[in-house]
């Protein structure tokens, strides 16, 4: 096993996206998504927060983890731990959706969240649930591999909501410009197949020992993971907050980029819980 420090060094060659001041926040994406799918937020975002959102190992731009290094989501958290260090952030408030949510608590349990916002975490998936959206991610990766040319697909709003349906829940929202360049960076992820066994085949562990403010979010459209899973860490979590995001999919951050905006800045305005 490669020590943590190993994989931390690795987020220099990280591709990154860091704009606006104020507070340290730290946006981490999903299976197969980049930091763009943050993008329509960051307007929203900036003008109060010192805002980073990065490409996890093996996603978007940024290289894959050594070949003998497991990209499991405690080493994605290795990785983002080290951006946040090369960044300059001992602490941040830190927001994730999917993957990202499960990377996000992971870093919490270690002491590196102000606050947590996980957006449709992964983690609490039973044994039906995890190959429900393992199909799912499995299909759309397919999809993404083998459409010749996607463009004309979503610039058309029926056929781009049928195309980002499983992943959107208001797909004609989204800009087609950015769905496309997603899109080509998801088929030729070279992490995919790879981090893909590590996530629906496990479920996160520590929970308990969170002692930051945590908000789960959840879409009621959200088709890849079903939002009944939002009680799971709620339950588990001390003091969590869950709320349902109505008409929203699982990565929302297009469907309602103000509403998303405006809860996660409320979620950073709380104050940590003192140690328990």
């Amino acid at each position: 096993m490669v020590a943590a420090a190993t994989v931390e060094s690795w987020a220099v060659r990280l591709d990154h996206h860091r704009g606006g001041a104020g507070e340290p926040l730290v946006l981490i994406h999903g299976i197969g998504h980049t930091w763009r799918g943050w993008k329509p937020m960051l307007p929203l975002l900036e003008p109060s927060f010192d805002v980073l959102a990065m490409d996890m190992p093996g996603f978007g731009r940024s290289p894959a983890l050594p070949a003998e290094v497991e990209p499991t989501p405690e080493a994605l958290a290795d990785a983002v731990e080290g951006a946040m260090g090369a960044a300059g952030f001992n602490t941040a408030h830190l927001a994730g959706n999917s993957l990202g949510g499960w990377v996000a608590l992971e870093l919490a349990r270690r002491g590196r969240a102000r606050t947590v916002t996980a957006i449709s975490p992964l983690g609490l998936a039973n044994e039906r649930e995890g190959a429900w959206g393992r199909g799912i991610l499995r299909a759309l990766r397919r999809a993404a591999r083998t459409v010749p040319d996607p463009g004309p697909l979503l610039r058309n709003p029926v056929t781009r909501t049928l195309f980002a349906g499983p992943t959107l829940g208001r797909p004609w929202r989204a800009d087609p410009d950015d769905l496309i360049e997603q899109g080509a960076l998801f088929a030729n992820a070279p992490g995919f197949d790879s981090t893909l066994p590590h996530t629906m085949h496990r479920q996160v562990r520590g929970l308990n020992a969170i002692r930051c403010p945590v908000l789960v979010l959840w879409g009621t459209r959200d088709v890849v993971l079903p939002p009944r899973q939002g009680r799971r860490f709620q339950r588990l979590i001390p003091g969590a907050e869950l709320r349902y995001l109505k008409g929203l999919g699982h990565v929302p951050m297009s469907d309602d980029p103000q509403l998303l905006a405006g809860l996660i800045s409320r979620q950073c305005a709380r104050r940590a819980a003192a140690p328990a």
